[in-house]
């Protein structure tokens, strides 16, 4: 037994904290029989200023030469990191320290123990650690070991950490060795054994495997008492143990809940597009836990290999381009699967490859069987919708009134349970419904429309959705108008309308309920720029009977179809709007929750940064969650203080990293180009939005708040809009966004109201600035510069 090294063999209760997450585990398991190739531990105390000591040097030649003796013909080594807080339940530090494959001779092997040893300085590992709440410098023990010349390599999770159902245990695999396989560098093939018994659906290659890759797995969540996640090889028909790790991506086993960069896990190309829309700003905990319980309590079906539909990066929301595109590739042509995915998630820069994913026709198949039974679902939940617009209101004001007369902890926990999350829960399969609802008929009869009448008619064609009945959408602004023209009391506007705004779907953002001064701001801004909503509506409704009456000129025999289905997607329409308007007031009484949670506890609005879960804890007086605020909370402001992330990501992004450098792209990220791009034509090109023509001087919003800095005729330019921003819709003479699609609720917005939109331009911010003149052109999604501001 060495004073610098030990074996797996050797490792003692002693000194097994010296040898790391990683370094401890194996020797564990190499003790206890499991299939872990030979190797030892490299002690952090090894080292001195960086440099092996001399005796550590002699001890690590004395044991390489032993493994060489033990071994038969040449023999490789792996050589990798093993911190003192490496994978852990706190903190996996996956992929973030250096490993060294391929090593041979002890030169090789030299050189790999000083990268590795020298890999806890990286930027990427002070990151990372000062999400996870690590402030003092990683103390590194280092791992050599027998390489496995691995026809497979793989991953296994022995719980989905996506929807944390520990129902089913999930993997990939790649061919030959695992290193661009954990690194994100390539895309892997999936499978998943279901548990009890390990039933197989993946690959056939991988079958003869199944069987001792589940017994592997339930053997070591027993024995090391988690969920784990699995590094495996496969070589001469053994299947080899390279790592075990907890899952620290599950909620329970992650509580400081700072490893928000989904970017990092998977090679996948990110969308914000409607992500950005609803959440458009960085996110508090308990938003992010509340949307990803929507995604992941109310999706149709589980997707094979337990790949996400949306992420987290960086506090921020992204939608899984590469997954939609990837299902869609099955079914239809890549060109029509593009468009498909772009029609949802935003177009994407041509310089961009989109990483596809791999799925079986079984698992495709059980994918599109679990959605049939989602259909049944559906059409009772479609007969629900409106009877949950009109009694929601109702509902939530009732509540609220109850929660504010709570006087005691249990109260509060007990009205929790039994009312307001059983109502959210149904709220978030409503709002999934009234999604669908409106969308699949919306797209269809938009493409059809196109091919027969071109784009701007289309946008007449579909603009039309306000003239039988309000629209929840426009709202806010026609709310305003009536105010302003003495048909609507203030108290009535607030009734009604109170709960909408900008950034509605964070729980942490006050309500114009709950701000007198914000009607106040909103109801001068409308009468300084004369504003006539009625006059828009109409002069957009007499534009859509034009293009109807060509439309029916043009196909008689189509006439009584094509009104029938423009009548249907408007009513789908009106409901799509009013549950989402609904499910942004359920929202609403959800924050009024956490505030009287925060009175009751005494810690206020640092309670938006626990879980809901957590808040329970709290109530009960479990004081446990209360420790990870002030790192939450320190995480937060530091998202906070970087600039919008790019519309599109390609790979692993880190914000900061992105942040600092002053050549980068602000529309989209690509991880395997470093270069920026730097787009020199007149024309800035995106998605009709809303048709018409217009030209006139740009203005650069950044947010909500500098809304009134627009002047009547202006053209608005901005990131991104959502229903909070449409009082300001009707002072400009055309809207350009980065980020956006054609029938998201912005979009349907602008058309409703006759405004020229071109959205989902990627970076219409970056290229644009005040005072720049330019030609919308709606129909056609384009806007040209005509002169730049001097």
């Amino acid at each position: 037994m060495g004073k610098y090294i030990q074996t797996f063999s050797e490792l003692s209760m002693e000194k097994f904290n010296y040898a790391g997450g990683k370094g401890g585990t194996l020797a564990k398991l190499y003790q206890k029989g499991y299939p872990v190739p030979d190797g030892f531990i490299i002690f952090p105390y090894a080292f001195h200023k960086g440099e092996l000591k001399d005796e550590a040097k002699e001890e690590i030649e004395k044991q390489l030469q032993s493994l060489r003796n033990k071994g038969k013909g040449r023999i490789k080594y792996a050589v990798r990191s093993s911190a003192l807080n490496e994978d852990s339940i706190k903190a996996s530090f996956a992929g973030e320290f250096e490993t060294v494959l391929d090593a041979e001779t002890d030169e090789e092997i030299f050189n790999a123990i000083y990268k590795v040893s020298q890999s806890g300085k990286a930027k990427r590992v002070k990151v990372y650690s000062e999400v996870k709440g690590f402030k003092e410098e990683h103390e590194i023990a280092v791992v050599i070991q027998k390489m496995v010349p691995a026809e497979f390599s793989g991953v296994l999770f022995t719980a989905d950490p996506v929807s944390e159902s520990e129902e089913i245990m999930i993997g990939n695999y790649i061919h030959g060795i695992g290193e661009k396989l954990v690194s994100g560098e390539t895309n892997p093939a999936a499978f998943t054994l279901k548990k009890p018994g390990g039933e197989y659906e993946g690959p056939p290659e991988l079958e003869v495997y199944a069987q001792r890759l589940f017994n592997l797995g339930e053997k070591l969540e027993k024995e090391l008492g988690c969920p784990q996640d699995i590094e495996w090889a496969i070589a001469g028909g053994k299947v080899f143990l390279l790592q075990s790790r907890p899952i620290t991506t599950l909620e329970e086993t992650d509580p400081v809940m700072g490893n928000w960069n989904d970017s990092k896990k998977w090679n996948f190309l990110w969308s914000s597009v409607n992500a950005g829309e609803a959440l458009p700003e960085v996110m508090t905990p308990s938003t992010w836990v509340l949307w990803r319980t929507f995604h992941n309590k109310t999706l149709p079906f589980r997707i094979p290999g337990g790949y996400p539909y949306a992420g987290i990066i960086g506090g921020r929301y992204y939608f899984n381009f590469s997954l939609l595109y990837s299902i869609y590739r099955l079914l239809m042509k890549p060109e029509d699967a593009l468009h498909r995915t772009e029609e949802l998630l935003g177009k994407i820069p041509g310089e961009i490859s989109i990483p596809e994913i791999y799925f079986s026709k079984l698992s495709l198949a059980k994918m599109f069987f679990e959605n049939l039974k989602w259909e049944y679902k559906y059409v009772r939940l479609k007969r629900q919708i409106p009877e949950y617009i009109d009694t929601t209101p109702d509902w939530c004001k009732g509540i609220r009134n109850i929660i504010d007369k709570i006087k005691s902890k249990n109260e509060l926990i007990n009205l929790w349970q039994e009312d307001i999350k059983p109502y959210l829960f149904h709220s978030f399969w409503m709002l999934r419904a009234a999604m669908k609802l409106y969308s699949e008929p919306a797209e269809k009869l938009r493409k059809e429309l196109k091919g027969m009448v071109g784009e701007e008619d289309a946008s007449a064609l579909l603009s039309n959705i306000s003239e039988e009945k309000e629209l929840a959408s426009l709202g806010l602004v026609l709310g305003l108008s009536k105010v302003v023209k003495g048909k609507m009391t203030r108290e009535e506007f607030i009734e009604k309308y109170g709960h909408r705004s900008p950034n509605e779907m964070e729980l942490s953002e006050p309500r114009p309920y709950e701000k007198k001064e914000w009607l106040d701001k909103r109801l001068r801004e409308f009468k300084n720029n004369s504003i006539d909503v009625q006059k828009l509506l109409e002069k957009q409704h007499s534009e859509h009977k034009a293009a109807l009456e060509r439309a029916c000129k043009r196909y008689p025999k189509k006439e009584n179809s094509l009104k029938r289905r423009i009548r249907t997607v408007s009513k789908y329409g009106h409901k799509r709007e009013g549950v989402r308007s609904e499910v942004t007031r359920v929202i609403s009484v959800v924050r009024h929750f956490y505030l009287k949670a925060g009175i009751l506890t005494g810690i206020g609005d640092d309670i938006f940064f626990l879980s809901y879960d957590e808040v329970l804890q709290v109530l009960n007086n479990n004081e446990e969650p209360l420790k990870y605020i002030l790192k939450r909370r320190k995480k937060y402001e530091e998202f906070k203080s970087l600039p919008d992330y790019p519309t599109f990501i390609n790979g692993r992004f880190d914000p900061f990293i992105w942040a600092a450098n002053p050549e980068r792209c602000c529309d989209f990220y690509n991880e395997n180009s470093e270069e920026s791009r730097r787009e020199t034509s007149d024309y800035i090109k995106g998605f009709p939005g809303a048709s018409g023509k217009v030209e006139g001087i740009v203005r650069v919003i950044k947010t909500p708040d500098e809304g009134g800095s627009l002047k009547k005729g202006e053209i608005l330019v901005t990131a991104k809009t959502n229903v909070g921003w449409t009082p300001f819709f009707p002072v400009a003479a055309a809207i350009i966004t980065d980020v956006g699609a054609p029938l998201s609720h912005a979009a349907i917005v602008a058309r409703e109201l006759g405004i020229p939109a071109v959205v989902g331009c990627g970076n219409a911010t970056e290229r644009l600035r005040t005072g720049d003149r330019v030609i919308v052109d709606g129909g056609k999604g384009l806007v040209k510069i005509i002169q730049k501001k001097e």
